[in-house]
């Protein structure tokens, strides 16, 4: 360094400088030097380079380097080239002032600190949107994990900063945050609640995004579109959001509809009650033309007399084993329950094909008004209570 800057010196001597102005003359040129050379190396690198890396990630196959060195990195990858620039050679310009040195050094350490840190944050971000895209991490809730992993970056580089400001070591630092750990952890309670919890709900693969859940604690019913630290969002199926806490995702009950999904199939299971008045034996003109059916295939026969109630089972059985809306590789079940004051309940147990809110009460409303108008054919009717136009009628 010396060398250098006696050589510099004589150079300024022989172009007529002063004795005097000599060393801010120096000064003022080493700085304009440095800051010459860190102005070259970042045009190169925001003219060149970056140019360059784009048209090489752009012509690769793998999608992940476009992600990873995407424009936000590549930006803070420049700014951070003039601050170590600066930061290696100032040292040339004060050679015989430490105080200002020093000085000076702070400032660019700190600046490089921050500049570093949001590169940091930016390649996780690029990591992040890797993962989400990624086939088998993209159905896990990972942000939290990279909001966690962003925080601690911070307060590194925030203790980092703080401990140039105040000349002291890093490790001393943490060391005097010891004694205020109480609090810190009521300040970032919810923050820790809610990496624990997302830890849990990933592990034990309770939560993904996309997945339809059902929360009347908090109101939610709808989609998850983002799994947070402190926050899940949930989109209701009237638009609205609701924001649930994740550790109460964890020590609540939630129902999560994803099974329904991954089977293909979405329960139906509705009951009409008969009036059972009506239930009977048929007669055997009836029987002789129920038997001409195609529906009566693989009828099974109880005995010489057959009850019109069994009848009608064993035809809206058949209707549903036949219909192509109807998920046939789930279980499938026409039955009778308990017999009550309003009627016998027959239950109708079966599985939609299509597991979309719309088609799946399409299908229910399809089946059951087909039900409803064949009962008549086995000279069913359903109860019902009655209505003031049955009394107007007794009246008559």
């Amino acid at each position: 360094m010396e060398t250098i800057n006696n050589g510099l010196m004589t150079w300024l001597q022989q172009l007529g400088v002063a004795e005097g102005s000599l060393l801010t003359v120096q000064r003022i040129v080493v700085i304009a030097a440095i800051l010459l050379i860190a102005y070259v190396l970042d045009m190169i690198c925001r003219k060149i380079v970056m140019p360059g890396v784009r048209k090489v990630t752009a012509k690769t196959q793998i999608t992940w380097d476009d992600y990873l060195l995407n424009d936000d990195v590549l930006n803070n990858v420049c700014h951070l080239i003039p601050p170590v620039v600066v930061y290696a050679l100032i040292p040339f310009a004060f050679p015989h002032e430490p105080a200002l040195l020093e000085f000076v050094l702070k400032i660019c350490w700190i600046y490089i600190t921050v500049v570093g840190m949001k590169l940091v944050c930016a390649f996780l971000t690029s990591l992040y949107t890797i993962s989400s895209e990624h086939e088998k991490l993209k159905n896990h809730s990972m942000k939290g994990f990279y909001q966690m992993i962003k925080l601690i970056v911070i307060c590194i580089g925030s203790i980092v900063i703080i401990s140039t400001l105040i000349d002291k070591d890093p490790i001393a630092i943490l060391t005097g945050l010891g004694a205020g750990t109480a609090i810190l952890m009521l300040v970032f309670q919810d923050t820790i609640k809610g990496l624990v919890a997302g830890v849990q709900l990933t592990a034990n693969d309770m939560l993904r995004p996309g997945d339809w859940i059902t929360m009347p604690k908090y109101g939610a019913d709808g989609d998850v579109i983002e799994v947070t630290l402190t926050t899940v969002k949930v989109r209701n199926w009237d638009k609205t959001i609701t924001t649930v806490p994740p550790y109460a995702l964890v020590n609540d009950s939630f129902q999560n509809w994803r099974g329904m999904f991954d089977m293909g199939g979405r329960r139906v299971k509705r009951s009409i009650n008969i009036d059972m008045n009506t239930v009977r034996f048929c007669t055997e003109e009836e029987l002789a033309e129920f038997k001409k059916q195609p529906w009566m295939e693989g009828f099974e026969a109880t005995g010489k007399e057959e009850v019109n109630l069994y009848i009608f089972r064993h035809y809206v059985m058949h209707y549903l084993t036949h219909h192509p809306k109807v998920h046939q590789g789930l279980t499938m079940i026409v039955r009778q329950l308990q017999p009550t004051a309003q009627g016998m309940p027959i239950e109708l147990y079966f599985f939609s094909a299509n597991t979309a809110w719309v088609k799946y009460e399409a299908l229910q409303a399809e089946v059951f008004d087909h039900v409803l108008a064949t009962l008549h054919r086995f000279d069913l009717k359903v109860f019902q209570s009655p209505t003031g136009l049955d009394l107007q009628k007794l009246e008559k």
